[in-house]
């Protein structure tokens, strides 16, 4: 089933989880995986800026990490005052899905807004699989 609501995706990577979630949890780094805010600045302590690589509109970013659970919700927007929460990111240890202390699984959430296009809904959807393999990239070869 096509899940029209959410869209999720996840990829193995050959590193420990608390370094592939130190990516995943800094604002900056982040800037280097993600298409719709890369090249990122802090603007203010916790608040970042990046511009999209598809349309060139700024795109804030503030990150709320939870690092007991490997778990970042991403607030965004065009805008400071227009940020909402919009997608999550999640890190697996390898030794919880049985696969090893120096292995685990990234993976992330998007939420579909009623106000998102059919374009715009699938785009998002193929980013972050893209995404996915940027983010193994950028940790594997570290």
């Amino acid at each position: 089933m096509k899940d029209p609501h959410c869209h999720s995706s996840s990829i193995l990577v050959e590193r420990s989880a608390p370094i592939a979630f130190a990516i995943m949890s800094d604002g900056i780094q982040q800037g280097q995986w993600a298409w719709g805010s890369a090249n990122r600045t802090e603007v203010e302590p916790g608040l970042f800026k990046g511009t999209s690589v598809f349309n060139g509109q700024n795109t804030y970013v503030r990150l709320n990490v939870d690092t007991e659970r490997f778990q970042v919700d991403y607030d965004v927007g065009t805008s400071k005052e227009s940020m909402q929460f919009r997608n999550m990111s999640r890190v697996i240890p390898g030794e919880v899905l049985k696969l090893g202390a120096d292995k685990c699984v990234v993976s992330l959430l998007t939420w579909r807004l009623a106000t998102q296009s059919d374009a715009a809904w699938e785009q998002i959807s193929c980013v972050h699989e893209a995404e996915m393999f940027l983010i193994k990239g950028l940790l594997e070869r570290a």
